[in-house]
């Protein structure tokens, strides 16, 4: 069987990628271009000044994936690009460049769903993962636990009311004095301080057993930085994002766990730039051992936002036979499962 090759191209929110693939599973190359270092000094993410370094970067980052394997374009078989959800202006970019270079080339062009993506970057080092399996996508805009039934068939078993987990991560790391981004920053300092030293809530959405909301943990923190503040009390930055962390955590592996067992899934993966949490892998690996589940989990260079999982989703829906029309736009609202 002739091998396949994927050119994936993304640039859903602030990370310039582009990489090749062979086959779905082996990675030839990886290039990303942060901006993070830009969006730092604002505090998150511009969604214009996201866009415009899209538009400098996506060549020169194109051609490096290329280059650092060797292989011209013409040699390509599939170009896979992100069309949501993400920024809209920061999608149509790479939409755009995908397009251009798929019809200049004459190759076929498949949109993928970002999210799917996510999940797909599981496949990348470990060979053995195949449909069915449950996934926990956790990421700065999601927070999912979906059914992978095949390789482009998911369903959604639960999801957040409010805020992302990602999200709160963000917003309680800025109110703490810690800045952006949150997450990495709060999972650093947490390692310092008391996960047990404040007990902030875990909520429990009634009639969904599965969903997650994380708007009351984050205002949580907020009311005990106030009244630490009102009474002159001195807050321990660390042992606030331990214990906020823990709290997050707690509900993320309770969930996802307690929907694997119910649907007999043995089979765990993580997703998302929150799946490179290491008290999250921790605590996830645990509680999977504990309960018989088999866990899996990328590499954190794949669990940010990287063109890699795109390629091997891209090759797996080439190999299902769909592709991408010329009229393929931006989606920045785009839904798991939706085509």
């Amino acid at each position: 069987m002739k091998d396949i090759l994927v050119l994936g191209i993304e640039s859903s929110c602030d990370e310039t990628a582009a990489a090749v693939v062979k086959n779905g599973r082996e990675v030839l190359s990886n290039v990303i271009s942060s901006q993070i270092d830009i969006h730092t000094l604002y505090g998150g993410v511009v969604p214009e000044i996201a866009s415009r370094k899209h538009i400098e970067r996506i060549n020169q980052v194109i051609e490096e994936a290329l280059a650092q394997v060797a292989v011209p374009l013409d040699r390509i078989d599939v170009i896979s690009v992100t069309y949501g959800p993400g920024l809209v202006g920061a999608l149509l970019v790479g939409v755009g460049e995908a397009k251009a270079l798929a019809y200049a080339a004459g190759k076929p062009l498949v949109g993928v769903h970002h999210i799917e993506g996510h999940i797909a970057a599981n496949y990348i080092e470990h060979p053995d993962l195949e449909p069915p399996f449950l996934c926990l996508v956790v990421s700065g805009g999601h927070t999912h636990l979906v059914q992978v039934k095949d390789y482009g068939a998911f369903e959604i078993i639960g999801c957040t009311h409010d805020d992302a987990a990602g999200e709160a991560f963000d917003k309680v790391a800025r109110a703490i004095g810690l800045g952006y981004p949150g997450g990495p920053k709060i999972d650093k300092v947490s390692k310092e301080g008391n996960p047990c030293a404040i007990e902030f809530p875990r909520a429990k959405i009634t009639g969904s057993e599965y969903d997650f909301s994380f708007s009351g943990v984050k205002s949580a923190v907020l009311n005990y930085l106030n009244q630490c503040e009102m009474k002159g009390v001195e807050i321990n930055q660390a042992d606030v994002a331990a214990s906020f962390q823990k709290a997050v955590v707690d509900v993320l592996v309770e969930r996802a766990v307690a929907a694997a067992k119910k649907l007999g899934e043995k089979r765990i993966a993580v997703a998302g730039g929150v799946a490179a949490n290491s008290s999250l892998r921790a605590a996830m690996q645990d509680c999977c051992k504990e309960n018989g589940i088999t866990l899996y989990y990328p590499s954190p260079v794949y669990c940010t936002d990287n063109a890699a999982m795109i390629a091997v989703q891209g090759y797996y829906e080439f190999m299902a036979g769909r592709r991408s029309g010329w009229d393929l736009n931006a989606v920045p609202n785009l839904k798991i499962g939706q085509r």
